[in-house]
């Protein structure tokens, strides 16, 4: 028979906006369990490629109650330096993890929710997705992908420069793991840079403290029925973190407009010019990963699910937590997840106490 444990709430997700979420809860004294299907400390920090770097000081990249310690030697830390930072919160806070453990379903049950997992499942009287988006690549549907002979790959899937030394490489996306990527690519291999539009580069003096703070005031003045500030979009796409601005002042960053199809050795422009290419690397983006609320069937337009603040319009007992802007202002960063995430565990709180 399989078991099935008992808790208060339950969070989906052992990274960043998990961690926040488990901070929160446990200052409320709320009984709870944090599910991570990953074997190892750090989300997705710890898939990512060898060079990313944060777009914020350490200083300006931190979870609730514990400050990011300064990477000896660099400004802007990279990924290695952040899944050392998660593992060492949640020890702190001794934060009650179980992995690797993957939940596969939530269900109604009553006046609670079951969640289903892979060695056995929990009853919650609310739960916390925080699952993020690493794990739902988004690859466009450009004519001709699957005839292309060379070799293709999401932003997921790329590690190192190295791995492409003398080929040709044309990176695809013009947002910041676009620019971070071809700017790695820069000065190893034959680069095309390709863009829906001409990249825009945010002023070199802008990093991820304005874009957090131009997120929330965007957010508030939504929530006060003000004019929409334009937020983030409206001061460009690309934080400069330093081999940004290198590889960009060198002119070694040159975006060339959106090809229209690929054949099976390169791409073809709309004007009919070819390009031969030995790989394409998808920076395309992301989609919330949510199949394991599929039971729930709340899914609205583009796969979001209808919230106000975290909390589920269509199910109160839930929360999604880093999903991004939907789910609270800049959510999808480490110095924005904070906010929401203590806005849901209070959420939570109320709940409960409501429900006696």
């Amino acid at each position: 028979m399989t078991s099935i444990e008992h808790t208060q709430v339950v969070v989906i997700g052992g990274g960043q906006a998990g961690l926040a979420a488990g901070y929160h809860l446990r200052r409320l004294g709320l009984d709870f369990v944090i599910l991570d299907a990953q074997a190892e400390p750090g989300g997705a920090w710890q898939h990512a490629w060898n060079s990313l770097r944060l777009f914020s000081p350490a200083a300006y990249s931190s979870l609730p109650g514990r400050p990011m310690p300064v990477q000896t030697g660099e400004t802007y830390p990279d990924a290695s330096h952040v899944v050392g930072y998660l593992t060492e919160f949640e020890r702190r806070y001794e934060l009650p993890l179980r992995r690797p453990v993957r939940v596969s379903g939530v269900h109604r049950d009553g006046r609670l929710l079951h969640v289903e997992t892979d060695s056995g499942s929990w009853q919650a009287r609310a739960v916390i997705s925080a699952t993020g988006t690493w794990w739902r690549p988004f690859l466009p549907a450009v004519p001709g992908r699957s005839d292309f002979r060379g070799r293709q790959l999401h932003t997921v899937e790329y590690r190192s420069p190295h791995d492409f030394a003398g080929q040709k490489v044309i990176v695809v996306g013009g947002g910041n793991s676009g620019a971070q990527i071809a700017a790695d690519l820069a000065y190893e291999s034959e680069l095309t840079w390709v863009t829906q539009r001409p990249p825009r580069f945010l002023a070199d003096d802008i990093d991820g403290r304005v874009l957090f703070d131009s997120a929330t005031a965007r957010r508030r003045a939504l929530d006060e029925g003000s004019a929409d500030t334009g937020g983030v979009a409206s001061l460009g796409d690309i934080v400069a973190i330093p081999p940004v601005h290198d590889a960009r002042d060198a002119g070694l960053l040159k975006a060339s407009p959106m090809f229209v199809r690929l054949e099976r050795d390169g791409v073809v422009w709309a004007d009919g010019t070819m390009m031969s290419a030995d790989a394409v690397i998808w920076c395309t983006g992301f989609r919330p990963a949510l199949s394991h609320l599929a039971p729930l069937c709340l899914r609205g337009p583009r796969g979001h699910i209808p919230t106000a603040g975290t909390r589920a319009v269509a199910e109160p007992r839930l929360h999604l937590l880093g999903y991004g802007d939907w789910t609270g202002p800049a959510s999808a960063t480490l110095i924005g997840v904070g906010r929401p995430a203590r806005d849901a565990a209070r959420e939570i709180a109320e709940l409960l106490r409501a429900e006696g």
